[in-house]
């Protein structure tokens, strides 16, 4: 367990709770405390879904600039990467991730919600990539994911002007999934979280497999992928009991066993 970031878990669901007062700045250590609480999610039996949350108050209001302001060139050349790749790994929790989102995400932080599958938010949670505003570009995912999840215009025009995009239009456009009410937005999460703490695991890793890689692909390749995954299934366990639930007990009764 990190100092400002953990991993709390509970009925299959595990949090990474960011926590760090008092914006949830982005600073090097939580950068690479998230690496860890992703490895530590993806890593566990007991863990079937994760949710991304900062706080009632803040998701994340973005990088620790203070901390970045005196890094020069050689220095961003070292941490860009690994600034990429502690993202990058909660982007391959192999399980369904959800961040839900109150207060401000910007920067970093809406980087950070880029990286999960599903994202929930409060009504008055308000998201962004600002860093045009610093003189310089988004370096976590938010020019890539961000495009990749609304369209090369919309994102162009997010990351050109580095205006904030307040809930209704992030829902509008598909930069956030659900809207809710700001004390509902964790539970919700949680809820959705908890549908799959008794799925089948493996299904669930290939699925998401299947449409990552194969969004960055031409389709053959991508039917590639999906045949292969699909195939690889019939050696789990699950499938078993999934199919043969089905034959004799009719669909959605399979007790699967994650395995």
């Amino acid at each position: 367990m990190g100092e400002f970031v953990r991993l709390e878990v509970a009925d299959g669901v595990g949090t990474i709770r960011l926590d760090r007062p008092k914006m949830n700045a982005l600073n090097v250590q939580v950068q690479e405390e998230i690496r860890a609480a992703a490895a530590e999610a993806s890593d566990r039996d007991d863990v079937k879904a994760v949710v991304v949350w900062g706080g009632e108050n803040v998701f994340a209001a973005g990088a620790d600039i203070k901390e970045m302001a005196d890094m020069s060139y050689t220095d961003m050349v070292r941490r860009s990467g690994a600034l990429q790749s502690a993202f990058s790994a909660v982007a391959r929790i192999p399980k369904p991730v959800i961040a839900a989102i109150n207060g401000y995400a910007l920067g970093g932080g809406c980087e950070l919600t880029l990286c999960a599958d599903v994202r929930y938010a409060a009504e008055d949670a308000v998201l962004g990539q600002p860093e045009i505003l610093l003189g310089v570009i988004p370096g976590a995912g938010g020019t890539q994911r961000l495009t990749r999840l609304v369209g090369p215009s919309k994102a162009k025009d997010i990351v050109f002007t580095g205006r904030f995009v307040k809930a209704t239009e992030a829902l509008a456009i598909g930069m956030v999934d659900k809207v809710f009410p700001a004390d509902q937005v964790y539970a919700e999460a949680v809820s959705w979280a908890g549908r799959f703490a008794n799925a089948a695991s493996y299904a669930l890793r290939a699925a998401k497999e299947s449409i990552d890689r194969g969004i960055e692909v031409d389709l053959e390749t991508g039917l590639e992928i999906e045949r292969q995954q699909f195939a690889a299934l019939f050696a789990t366990e699950d499938r078993d009991i999934g199919m043969r639930s089905f034959v004799e007990n009719g669909p959605g009764k399979a007790g699967f066993v994650g395995r």
